[in-house]
């Protein structure tokens, strides 16, 4: 499994959209609400053989309300 964690920028007023959406989807293993530059992070697993950028396209970035983001790839856990 590969762990990666998405920073969200949501449109102004949508966070709480955006969070919901994301957890209805199913498909982050948790979501935060954070301060500074972006509004969520999520963390997400995928299988080895799926592209987290491809996940990231067609499973995140189309959700309403969101503006922009930040993908972070994980390597190894200590």
């Amino acid at each position: 499994m590969k762990t990666f964690f998405v920073q969200i920028k949501c449109d102004l007023g949508k966070s709480y959209d955006v969070a919901s959406a994301l957890a209805d989807a199913e498909i982050a293993s948790e979501i935060y609400s954070t301060a500074g530059n972006y509004d969520l992070l999520a963390k997400f697993y995928v299988d080895d053989e799926e592209d987290v950028g491809h996940f990231v396209n067609e499973k995140v970035q189309h959700l309403p309300g969101i503006k922009d983001t930040f993908t972070v790839v994980t390597f190894r856990a200590f």
